[in-house]
C-alpha cells in the first residue's frame, strides 16, 4: 500500500474528526471532544483559516493526521504548534507517525518559524521516546495550565 501525505481539504473533516475522537478515547477523555464538524470546517477552511491539517492516506482512507496553528513567542517570535498527531490505532507502526511528524516539521522550517512546540501526556512513553529519538526536548518543569468555559464563565461573574 502506497501511503500519501498531503494538505488536508474541507472534504477531509468528516474522517479528521473521527481521528480526533478516536485520540480521545487513547487519552482516556472520550467525552472532551466537543467541536462540530461545522465548527472544524469553518475553522479550517473559512474566510481566515486558524490551522493548517496534513493528511496521511492509504487507499482513499485517512489513516492518520496533524494539526498544527502559528503562535507567537515573546521569547522567540512566530512558532508553530502541533495540537494533534494521530494515527489510527490499527494501522501504528508502519511510518505513518514519522511521516506525519517530517511533513509537520518540513512546513514548519518552510514557514520560517524559530520552533516547533507541542504537548505530550507524561504516560505516554512511546511518544516521549519517539519525540526524544528525533532531537525533540522534552520539558518536565512545565506546566500546562487551561481554563475551561465553565471556569471562564465563573471568573469572569465574580
Amino acid at each position: 500500500m502506497v501511503m500519501v501525505v498531503r494538505k488536508a481539504t474541507k472534504e477531509d473533516m468528516p474522517q479528521v474528526l473521527g481521528l480526533i475522537k478516536e485520540l480521545a478515547v487513547f487519552e482516556k477523555e472520550p467525552e472532551a471532544v466537543v467541536i462540530t464538524l461545522a465548527e472544524l470546517e469553518a475553522a479550517g477552511f473559512g474566510d481566515n483559516p486558524q490551522f493548517t491539517c496534513f493528511v496521511a492516506e492509504m487507499n482513499s482512507e485517512i489513516v492518520g493526521m496533524a494539526l498544527v496553528y502559528f503562535r507567537f513567542s515573546t521569547w522567540v517570535g512566530n512558532t508553530v504548534h502541533l495540537e494533534d498527531l494521530i494515527v489510527k490505532e490499527h494501522m501504528r507502526g508502519k511510518g505513518i507517525g514519522i511521516a506525519l511528524y517530517k511533513k509537520v516539521m518540513e512546513y514548519s522550517k518552510a514557514q520560517g518559524v524559530k520552533r516547533v512546540n507541542w504537548m505530550v501526556l507524561g504516560w505516554n512513553k512511546d511518544a516521549i521516546a519517539f519525540y526524544e529519538n528525533t532531537g525533540a526536548k522534552v520539558l518536565e518543569e512545565w506546566w500546562q495550565v487551561e481554563m475551561n468555559q465553565t471556569a471562564l464563565d465563573n471568573f469572569l461573574s465574580k
